[in-house]
């Protein structure tokens, strides 16, 4: 079986740490897959933070995610703090692409690795638009 690889960025540029709740627990005793990406979503809306966007507002337009790619590397238990470092590259006419490194804080062990493809979107019309060039040019100023 095909194993997927994802070719991540030699620097993040931003850095968060999230707790793993009970809730994030699958029957297997451990970190769940679903909770990642839901990790992967809180770690995206805190780094367009920084810069005073909003998934709903970068430039005047929205994003949607066009495809996910999660690659566990080891297991997270309740109360585990992961560092979750974000990188963004791999643009091109619509939208690009999120890469995350989630770690275990206190042990350095990595826990997974994941990209999420955005697309740039208007709402209203239901269509894909170009990727605001301010924004582009604010990511490739960071990294």
């Amino acid at each position: 079986m095909a194993r997927i690889k994802l070719e991540m960025p030699k620097h993040f540029t931003f850095s968060t740490t999230l707790a793993v709740r009970i809730s994030d627990i699958n029957y297997g005793g451990h970190l769940s897959n679903d909770a990642i990406l839901s990790m992967i979503h809180e770690a995206r809306i805190r780094f367009l933070a920084q810069y005073q966007y909003t998934e709903m507002d970068i430039e005047g337009s929205s994003l949607i995610m066009s495809d996910s790619a999660i690659v566990y590397r080891s297991e997270g238990f309740h109360g585990d703090q992961i560092q979750i470092d974000v990188g963004v590259q791999d643009f091109n006419k619509y939208g690009c692409d999120f890469y995350y490194l989630l770690s275990n804080k206190a042990t350095a062990v990595e826990v997974a690795q994941a990209k999420t493809g955005i697309v740039f979107f208007d709402y209203s019309t239901r269509k894909v638009r170009p990727v605001p060039e301010a924004f582009k040019a604010r990511l490739e100023k960071q990294a």
